[in-house]
C-alpha cells in the first residue's frame, strides 16, 4: 500500500505512555472479565463496561498533532485520507477525533483497554487505537501484517463514525433494546459491523482519487485485507477460543460475511450498496 506521501491532518491525540487513569466501580478486574467475555464469546462489552467500570472524573489529554514514529504517522495519513474520502461522499461530514494510547485510557464510553482492540466511542465521537493490536492480530489471530490490512481496521472504525452521523448506530441500539432475545439483538450488531466493513471497502475504492494517488492500494493489497477479514470473523475467533461455533453469539459476522462486505464496498465504491440490514 502506498501511503508515505499522503497528506497529514495533524489531529491525532497521542496518549501513549500516559497513565490509564483510575477505575471506579468494578475496577480493573471487572474490566478484564468483561473483555475476556467479549473477545471469546462475541459479546458487546460496552454495557458491561458502562455498568461496572466507570472512570473517575479525571480527564486525559495527550499531545495533538502528527506523531513522530512511523506507526503514528501511518494512523494520521490513513485517517486523514479516510476523512477526505467521506467528506466527498457524505454531505455535512464531520471528522471524528483519533486517540492512540497504550494499555488503557479514559473514554466517553468508560475505560478503554488494549485487549478490546481498536474501537469507536459514539459518546465522544472518538476512535481509540492501541497500536499493539496489529501485532496481536498477526501473531495470535493469523491476520495479515500488510499496511492495507492495518488500514482496513482503522477505516472500519471510521465506518462506525459514519454510522453515528447517519443515525444507523442509534437505530441499532434502539432495536436491540426492543429485541426479544440476545440472539436477535446480536443480529443487529452483526449488520452494523458488516456495514462498517463495507464502508472500509468504499474508502479503499476512493483512496487514490482523494489523495491524487499518494494513498493507494497496490497489487495484492485487497487479498491481504481479505485475509484479515477472514481471521477476525466470529466463527474463526470462536473456533480458536472455544473449539466450536455458536452463530447466535455472533456480533461481527462470520469470516465469509466480513470478506463479502469488504469486497462489495471496494468493488462498488458506493455506500448505498452497504445496506446490510435488508
Amino acid at each position: 500500500m502506498r501511503w508515505k506521501g499522503g497528506r497529514r491532518g495533524g489531529n491525532v491525540e497521542d496518549r501513549r505512555g500516559m497513565s490509564g487513569g483510575k477505575l471506579a466501580g468494578g475496577g480493573i478486574g471487572f474490566v478484564l472479565i468483561a473483555l475476556v467475555v467479549s473477545y471469546f464469546l462475541g459479546i458487546d462489552p460496552q454495557p458491561l463496561l458502562e455498568a461496572g467500570s466507570g472512570m473517575s472524573n479525571q480527564q486525559q489529554t495527550g499531545d495533538v498533532g502528527t506523531p513522530e514514529d512511523e506507526a503514528g504517522q501511518f494512523v494520521d495519513v490513513v485517517g486523514t485520507n479516510v476523512n477526505d474520502v467521506w467528506a466527498g461522499l457524505y454531505d455535512g461530514y464531520k471528522k471524528p477525533n483519533v486517540v492512540v494510547y497504550s494499555q488503557g485510557t479514559s473514554t466517553g464510553c468508560g475505560y478503554g483497554q488494549a485487549a478490546m482492540g481498536p474501537f469507536y466511542c459514539p459518546a465522544d465521537q472518538t476512535i481509540y487505537l492501541d497500536l499493539s493490536f496489529w501485532q496481536q492480530m498477526e501473531t495470535q489471530l493469523g491476520a495479515s501484517g500488510a499496511d492495507f490490512a492495518r488500514a482496513y481496521v482503522i477505516a472500519h472504525e471510521f465506518g462506525h463514525h459514519v454510522q453515528t452521523l447517519t443515525g444507523a448506530s442509534q437505530q441499532v441500539r434502539q432495536a436491540q433494546q426492543r429485541a426479544s432475545s440476545k440472539a436477535e439483538a446480536n443480529k443487529y450488531s452483526v449488520a452494523l459491523e458488516l456495514q462498517a466493513d463495507c464502508y472500509a471497502g468504499v474508502w479503499a475504492a476512493h483512496a487514490a482519487t482523494a489523495s491524487n494517488g499518494k494513498v493507494a492500494l497496490e497489487r495484492g493489497d485487497m487479498e491481504e485485507g481479505l485475509k484479515t477479514a477472514n481471521a477476525i470473523g466470529d466463527d474463526m475467533l470462536q473456533k480458536r477460543s472455544q473449539g466450536r461455533v455458536t452463530p447466535e453469539a455472533f456480533t461481527h459476522g462470520s469470516a465469509e460475511q466480513r470478506m463479502e462486505w469488504l469486497s462489495r464496498g471496494y468493488q462498488t465504491g458506493d455506500p448505498r450498496q452497504c445496506d446490510t440490514f435488508n
